[in-house]
């Protein structure tokens, strides 16, 4: 045998040293390709693909030709049905989309609306949230407060409505003053009344322009013994807001000021308002207001006299009888205007804004304040909602003034800021606080009283 000399020795070993790395090489790719099959086949697809193949083979027999042909005819079913569903998925993308879009054109919208109505009113210098004459003002933090004036200016009034002209009449009076007091829990509004003829302390106030719908560097001195319709008539929104917090402590937020010679047009655009009237109304002054009775619908032209008159015949009670009409006015088209006939119908509630608008002045005053006001009032449960008349002795002192009778004034008042319950209105007026009477008076004040006391019972309780 040939001797195998080092070299050949080595370079075998190296042969052979490859060779075992090639086979160990050789097992690993084989174990690795059995391990990739293993989990192909035990993945959740594979699974429910086989399970589906077998029970297919055990439940479906061999298929012949007419099934066959039956089945492809299925299949094309099939699919034509898997188009159908995918088109109506894209479909859906595309509707959610174009919905998307709408609603935040909508938005986008209904915020323009808003700034486009909100820059008609008229805006002026009302307010004074920091006065002095503030009682209670933590608790009345989140309330709001809407002082509603009624300006009786006969600017652009005509010969045929009955109410005199600017030149007959020059000027503007507040011949209905209104606070509406929603409370921060929203709970409950009382809307209270004050008499154009209550007697008041007016104080200093700025003269006031109306033809310009603002004040000037003018000022009237105060008046310790005035009626309330002085105030606007000298010193506009601004002096009968001091007025109104000097008598009542409320912290006023809002003020909406009305032109009744444009208020009716705020009727018109709703197509008029239902109201429920007890007696015809036959004014000495404007004439057969409304001569029948029950729900009427009234226009308006009747309704701008509806709230106007104060010499009906018939009624000893005078303003105290406007007063109860004015309220359920307000009470009635409020609701007529959050009806779904106008909440839903574009025309008329874009009349109705552009003419409240035109009619309207204020300072915190926008769509947005009188839609808190609305709403506050949609829906809500008669017994919340409170129509009441300040306080007073329920008939007037030899001045021709009502007069407040200061201790229920307190405690009515007292309640709204505190948000407690409402005192009795029909309670007695203290011995102390009640009207002298006078010669002319005796034989009828206790009529008059009477019946202030029923127009006051009645008013509370109107919705």
């Amino acid at each position: 045998m040939e001797a195998i000399d080092e070299a050949t020795q080595y370079r075998r070993k190296i042969d052979h040293t490859l060779a075992r790395f090639s086979a160990a090489h050789d097992e690993m790719n084989a174990e690795e390709a059995k391990r990739r099959e293993r989990r192909e086949r035990l993945s959740p697809a594979s699974l429910i693909e086989s399970t589906r193949t077998a029970l297919q083979r055990v439940v479906t027999p061999v298929p012949s030709p007419e099934e066959d042909a039956e089945q492809a005819e299925q299949t094309r079913l099939q699919e034509k049905k898997a188009r159908k569903i995918e088109r109506s998925v894209r479909f859906g993308r595309i509707a959610a989309a174009v919905v998307a879009g709408l609603v935040f054109l909508g938005i986008g919208g209904a915020w323009g609306a808003q700034t486009y109505f909100d820059a008609k009113f008229t805006q002026v210098s009302a307010l004074d949230e920091n006065s002095s004459d503030i009682q209670d003002a933590d608790a009345q933090a989140n309330d709001e407060n809407f002082l509603m004036v009624g300006s009786d200016s006969r600017d652009g009034a005509t010969a045929e409505e009955g109410v005199g002209t600017a030149d007959s009449t020059p000027g503007a009076r507040s011949d209905t003053v209104m606070v509406a007091h929603v409370p921060a829990d929203r709970k409950r509004v009382v809307v209270t009344s004050f008499p154009r003829d209550l007697e008041i302390n007016r104080p200093d106030c700025q003269k006031w322009d109306p033809a310009q719908n603002k004040t000037t560097d003018e000022v009237f001195p105060g008046q310790k013994i005035a009626k309330l319709n002085t105030a606007y008539a000298v010193g506009g929104p601004a002096c009968v807001t001091k007025v109104i917090q000097q008598i009542t402590g409320l912290r006023i937020n809002h003020f909406v000021g009305i032109d009744f010679n444009g208020f009716k047009e705020m009727v018109d655009a709703v197509h008029g308002v239902t109201v429920h009237n007890e007696k015809p109304i036959d004014d000495g002054i404007l004439g057969k207001v409304l001569l029948e009775t029950g729900d009427v619908t009234i226009s308006g032209d009747q309704a701008l006299n509806f709230v106007r008159a104060r010499h009906v015949k018939g009624d000893p009670t005078s303003d105290y009888g406007r007063i109860k009409r004015q309220q359920e006015f307000i009470g009635a088209l409020l609701k007529k205007v959050m009806s779904s006939d106008v909440v839903l119908d574009p025309g008329k509630l874009s009349d109705f804004i552009t003419a409240f608008a035109k009619a309207t002045f204020g300072d915190n005053l926008g769509v947005k304040q009188m839609m808190t006001l609305a709403q506050s009032m949609k829906g809500m449960d008669q017994s919340k909602i409170s129509f009441l008349t300040v306080p007073t002795t329920g008939e007037a002192n030899s001045r021709g003034n009502e007069v407040l009778v200061r201790s229920k004034t307190k405690a009515l008042f007292d309640a709204l800021r505190n948000n407690t319950q409402l005192p009795d209105p029909n309670a007695p007026v203290p011995p102390s606080e009640q009207a002298p009477p006078t010669s002319t008076s005796k034989s009828s004040s206790k009529t008059t009283s009477k019946s202030t006391t029923s127009t006051s019972k009645k008013t509370s309780t109107t919705g």
